[in-house]
């Protein structure tokens, strides 16, 4: 039997039984969609996750242990001349800066509503380092920092709660923060991290919120790039461990977290889940191979007069059995087609859909590789799932198989 006419006959059967046909693609279809959804979100929260945190890839947080460590007296608070000292290039040729934090929260008001903020007082870089864009208004300047003047940028969770989302009007408005009123110049956009906050300058946050003279919450130090950051951190380290004192690392009062390990676990546990969802988009797959191998052993017990009449005017066991897996392989390409048009079509959609509804999730992405190797295994399911139901109608005997009624 020649392969053309192996085609034709399939293509028939198919016809003959329509309903079962499309019944039985079913599972192939879910599965290669499921697969390609799947990979196509994965990309996009991972691309998005790299853009919303890929230019914190070179920070490194030094904060205060809140407990004393074990062997070791009350902690020190973290100083200006802490700022002073890590940014010394012939201590510290690694750190490219150091930013001073206060944090802390204050009841933010505006008129009757209020609201419960994040405070950040800190220098004019902070949001350029933390990689925060102004949506409307400025960030504070210079001056104002250096004159402690009352101005503030707000999160926009702040700007929903005080002025119904309207970014625009809450500028040159005046906040209550704490018991001093403060303008608003700046409203920063939402990436998930600190949307709660009032950002301002770090002499005005002591001056009218906290006190503490020189002290700070957090220092804010940036690698001179991603590959120094290993460096960085050990100048970090020695720098501090000598102003504090610190002979034992054990007894370290300070922490001096690098971000950029940080975001690499974050990283292998979003392919690891990538790879468990897979998993379960496979089972899909399989459970439609199930199907085509029931369907195809149910066409072979329908058609075992039309397998005996074959081979009894001299039909070869190869022929009856290429026949059945041609069928069944173009069971699985038809549900592996459709599966396709299917899975990038809801890819596509998600494209336009997601940027919209949550702008900061990622947008997914239509991967080819996903699709090549989702259409190879739904063929490779096919002629797996129809190997016995072909090995069966090839090993009919002919006498036996005209009997059949």
């Amino acid at each position: 039997m020649h392969v053309r006419e192996a085609f034709a006959i399939a293509i028939r059967s198919l016809r003959a039984n329509r309903l079962r046909s499309a019944l039985t693609t079913i599972g192939i279809i879910i599965g290669v969609s499921a697969v390609i959804i799947l990979v196509g979100l994965g990309d996009g929260i991972k691309a998005g996750f790299n853009t919303q945190f890929g230019a914190l890839a070179n920070q490194i947080i030094v904060t205060k242990l809140n407990v004393a460590a074990p062997g070791s007296g009350l902690p020190k608070d973290l100083r200006d001349n802490d700022i002073e000292a890590l940014t010394n290039p012939a201590n510290a040729p690694d750190i490219a800066s150091a930013t001073p934090v206060i944090n802390g929260s204050q009841l933010i008001s505006y008129r009757q509503q209020q609201f419960l903020g994040a405070l950040a007082g800190s220098t004019p870089d902070y949001l350029s380092i933390l990689d925060r864009q102004i949506m409307v208004g400025q960030n504070f300047t210079a001056s104002q920092a250096k004159s402690n003047a009352r101005v503030v940028v707000l999160g926009p969770d702040v700007i929903s709660s005080l002025f119904n989302g309207d970014a625009a009007a809450a500028i040159g408005k005046d906040v209550r923060i704490g018991r001093t009123n403060f303008k608003v110049v700046g409203v920063v956009t939402s990436n998930g991290q600190q949307d709660n906050a009032a950002i301002m300058p770090l002499g005005a946050a002591r001056a009218f919120l906290v006190g503490g003279n020189d002290r700070i919450t957090e220092i804010v130090v940036k690698a001179a790039s991603v590959n120094q950051v290993d460096e960085a951190q050990r100048q970090v380290y020695s720098i501090m461990d000598e102003r504090h004192n610190i002979k034992d690392p054990v007894a370290r009062d300070y922490t001096a977290t690098a971000l950029q390990n940080l975001l690499e676990k974050a990283t292998t546990f979003l392919s690891y889940l990538t790879v468990f969802t897979l998993a379960v988009a496979a089972m899909s797959l399989v459970v439609g191979g199930l199907g085509v191998a029931n369907i195809m052993l149910v066409s072979v017990t329908e058609r075992t007069r039309e397998i005996g009449i074959r081979k009894a005017i001299g039909a070869r066991r190869s022929a009856i059995m290429k026949q059945f897996l041609i069928e069944s392989t173009m069971l699985a390409g038809i549900g592996g087609v459709i599966g396709i048009i299917v899975g990038v079509a809801v890819v596509v959609a998600g494209m336009v859909v997601v940027p919209r509804v949550a702008p900061n999730f990622g947008t997914p992405d239509v991967s080819v590789g996903a699709i090549i190797i989702a259409f190879v295994i739904s063929l490779l399911i096919g002629l797996v799932a129809g190997g016995y139901p072909a090995n069966r109608a090839a090993g009919l005997r002919p006498i036996e198989a005209l009997r059949y009624q």
